[in-house]
């Protein structure tokens, strides 16, 4: 790819100003806006980088944080709180009842997810509420332990494998989780010409209800679901993971740390366990699930399918993950990687 080549060797020798400000940045403002878009070199020029600050809750003495809005990483964190008063260990992996518990919990998350998150430098979002425990006693309180929710409204799972997602953790603890998308479909499907660079296509998370948080507006961050992701013991680090996989995202957060922490698997056992998928009407269950738990979820009024966990790629049905645990006391890493893509886990 000597295009994609000769643009990362200008960003390598002139940095962020040659990308925004330079040839790069011009060719690419001048192909939107030949396809009808309005991205311009004003645009790029002005834009800034954040730092941000993590937000956290706490999940059986774990700590898990994510990125704030407007990405969803506070879905998983809401669901966590929410799962967090049900006995989970208790109802035992894979069973029906801890799918059940999971998967509503996960449902109600979703719907204020989709309902308050957007940019939160424009506009209000509640984020401290939504991770209170408190709120979330309110939330658990709708769950009935034997009949689904007839109707949670919560976002479309998108299909696609276009996402890369990386986790490394050094001899010392620290520890870097990242995450990379251009969304659903190869982004826009548009290569800028002379550059190597595919552009992505996030804005389709936007909403067009003007009376919404999310709507669209210029110099606004849309929804955002990529969201890499940590956690903590006693101050320490514990876990760096992630998983691809569009609005599967926090739903895998949810699965991993329920499956470290209620059910004591280790890293790969955690990636290796079967997942659920909660779609817009629906729940997904990965192949392999005893035929008596899907029996019983559907007579609590589950609407669900079976899809196999390995027929398609890293970004769609059950998502890809990576993870690497550390031991606190010796500082022993354990990494895994998610038999459901391509990956590895790497010690050096």
């Amino acid at each position: 790819m000597p295009t994609l080549g000769r643009t990362l060797r200008t960003i390598a020798e002139g940095g962020a100003e040659a990308f925004y400000k330079g040839e790069t940045g011009q060719r690419m403002a001048a192909f939107v806006q030949e396809q009808g878009g309005w991205l311009s070199r004003e645009d790029l020029a002005d834009h800034t980088s954040n730092w941000e600050e993590p937000i956290c809750t706490g999940y059986r003495g774990v700590t898990c944080w994510e990125c704030p809005p407007s990405g969803h990483g506070i879905a998983a964190l809401e669901a966590l709180n929410i799962a967090e008063g049900f006995d989970i260990p208790a109802m035992g992996a894979q069973s029906a009842d801890a799918y059940h518990h999971l998967v509503e919990s996960m449902r109600l998350a979703f719907a204020d997810a989709l309902r308050y998150v957007a940019d939160p430098a424009l506009v209000p979002v509640p984020t401290a509420e939504l991770l209170s425990k408190e709120y979330a006693k309110t939330r658990r309180a709708l769950i009935d332990p034997k009949r689904a929710m007839a109707s949670v409204p919560y976002g479309r799972v998108q299909d696609g494998g276009d996402t890369v997602y990386i986790s490394s953790v050094d001899g010392e603890g620290n520890a870097c989780s990242f995450i990379y998308s251009i969304f659903a479909n190869f982004g826009t499907g548009m290569v800028v010409p002379g550059t190597g660079i595919v552009l992505h296509n996030r804005g389709s998370l936007f909403s067009l209800d003007p009376d919404h948080p999310n709507v669209l507006a210029p110099h606004k961050r849309p929804y955002h679901t990529i969201i890499p992701a940590m956690a903590t013991l006693d101050g320490e680090l514990y876990l760096c993971y992630g998983v691809m996989g569009g609005f599967m995202q926090p739903q895998g957060h949810l699965q991993v740390i329920s499956n470290v922490v209620d059910f004591g698997m280790d890293p790969q056992a955690t990636l290796n366990a079967l997942r659920f998928m909660v779609t817009q009407d629906s729940v997904v269950l990965e192949e392999g699930i005893s035929p008596e738990v899907v029996r019983e979820l559907e007579s609590r009024g589950h609407r669900t399918s079976i899809v196999g966990g390995y027929q398609r790629g890293a970004a769609g049905g059950f998502g890809g993950a990576q993870l690497i645990q550390r031991d606190r006391g010796t500082g022993v890493l354990r990494g895994a990687s998610e038999p459901r893509k391509d990956g590895s886990a790497v010690g050096w």
